[in-house]
């Protein structure tokens, strides 16, 4: 039994506060390996995943998050993360969403296995529609005809770790 992949799984909270210091690039390409290795339909392995860490490109995808958000009183949605990483997926797929979901969830545990916080951060499909998500698909170099499934904020967590809140009862239904 693999104890210490069950810890993780058990324990990854999402990080709300994150110190400014960047993450280590050898931390970010552990992470990013591990959603390389997330299963996806018929192994088509069609997710993309940008990892964003120069300042003023984050500084842009926290303000268009923020706008689709529209809410004045929570004007950082990436609560402050050093690097945020964006799961994209062919429109289209038949798994796309899931298989972007899969990634992320993989990149969320991987950077809680490495020691780093993390939060699944929405609105990625809104943002990727817009003129200004089309433009930065085009300024990375990636096709139009991707579709934003999550953003992940990642850093080194400025708050203790939250505790899991107790595990709800009919959660599992056995079948024997």
């Amino acid at each position: 039994m693999k104890k210490e992949a069950l810890e993780v799984l058990e324990n990854r909270r999402s990080i709300r506060k994150f110190k400014a210091e960047q993450i280590k690039d050898s931390e970010l390409e552990a992470v990013l390996k591990a959603g390389t290795y997330a299963p996806t339909g018929m192994g088509t392995q069609s997710p993309v995943i940008v990892a964003v860490q120069k300042p003023e490109t984050v500084a842009k995808i926290d303000k268009m998050n923020a706008e689709i958000l529209n809410m004045p009183a929570m004007p950082h949605p990436y609560y402050g993360a050093p690097t945020i990483l964006i799961v994209l997926a062919p429109k289209g797929g038949l798994t796309y969403m899931e298989d972007g979901s899969l990634v992320a969830g993989n990149l969320m545990n991987a950077a809680y296995a490495v020691g780093l916080g993390s939060c699944w951060i929405h609105r990625d499909k809104e943002m990727f529609e817009s003129e200004e998500g089309k433009a930065l698909l085009k300024e990375w170099g990636l096709p139009d005809n991707l579709a934003g499934v999550a953003s992940i904020a990642l850093g080194y967590p400025d708050c203790p770790q939250p505790k899991a809140a107790k595990r709800k009862g009919g959660y599992v239904v056995y079948v024997k």
